[in-house]
């Protein structure tokens, strides 16, 4: 395994680590550096996972802010609100016009994204406490991000994308445990050559968050989406690597639509996603 990852960063160096444009005074008061100004190793991981994030997502970003006079960025399970605070510094601050839209369901965490927006006088950056499903957002939505939004969280991601209709998507998948436990129960009516993938638990777990996020692709191209999906960052900095980005292209795609379904019953399963917008 690469320990450089797991190393911190002196105060002379951390320039190295950012983006260009990107303050270490921003992440100073994100803590992600230190009062005196170097990196810890804790930090550094989380930078570069969001930095690297940023560079994945900004030819859409540059799209929408070449397209849209007043872009709506909306980023769910937000948590501390680090890629929020970092793309509305990189790409919204100097605008006249736009928004960041951040949700997040714990209270504390929407509290102190708040009062740090207020203390950097971000006055475009809105915060909302509620789980994704019950946010009131924006009518227009142009990107749409969701970095480790846990289990069935990145369903709730994509419904509002898809609902909004919004231009592009940037999904990161946590954990994923509803379709492994549907595979269980989908067992004794699969073919059974299928099953062989599925048999061991922990090939059902592998094999489940695999076709979990193949089940998201799938659904992303049946919306009209053109998807891509990629490694976010390398193993050394998170187990959960796999990035998905849409850019809306189309109102439907059916061929995509006709894959999905049949994937869909070679398998057994019915994601959130799939019974959210009832495409089987």
């Amino acid at each position: 395994m690469n320990t450089k990852a797991r190393e911190s960063v002196p105060a002379k160096h951390v320039r190295r680590e950012l983006l260009p444009n990107q303050s270490v005074e921003l992440l100073k008061t994100l803590h992600l550096v230190t009062r005196d100004g170097q990196l810890n190793a804790d930090a550094r991981r989380k930078l570069k996972q969001v930095n690297h994030l940023v560079g994945l997502i900004q030819p859409a970003l540059d799209d929408v802010l070449e397209r849209v006079p007043s872009p709506v960025v909306v980023d769910v399970g937000s948590g501390n609100a680090y890629l929020g605070f970092i793309l509305y510094e990189l790409f919204l601050k100097e605008r006249e016009s736009g928004e960041l839209f951040s949700v997040e369901s714990r209270p504390e965490l929407t509290l102190k994204a708040q009062e740090r927006a207020t203390e950097l006088h971000y006055g475009r950056m809105k915060f909302a406490t509620s789980n994704i499903e019950g946010a009131a957002y924006p009518e227009r939505i142009n990107l749409i991000t969701a970095l480790h939004a846990c289990d069935t969280a990145t369903d709730d991601a994509m419904a509002v994308a898809i609902a909004h209709k919004a231009d592009h998507i940037a999904l990161v998948p946590c954990c994923q445990a509803e379709v492994a436990q549907q595979l269980k129960e989908a067992r004794p009516k699969v073919d059974s050559a299928m099953q062989s993938l599925f048999s061991h638990p922990w090939h059902r777990r592998e094999f489940g968050s695999h076709l979990t996020n193949v089940i998201r692709a799938l659904v992303l191209e049946a919306s009209g989406y053109q998807v891509t999906v990629t490694e976010l960052a390398g193993w050394e900095h998170s187990l959960k690597n796999e990035l998905i980005i849409g850019r809306r292209v189309h109102h439907e795609n059916k061929i995509a639509k006709a894959r999905l379904e049949a994937l869909l019953a070679s398998t057994g399963v019915r994601p959130k996603i799939v019974r959210t917008l009832g495409l089987a």
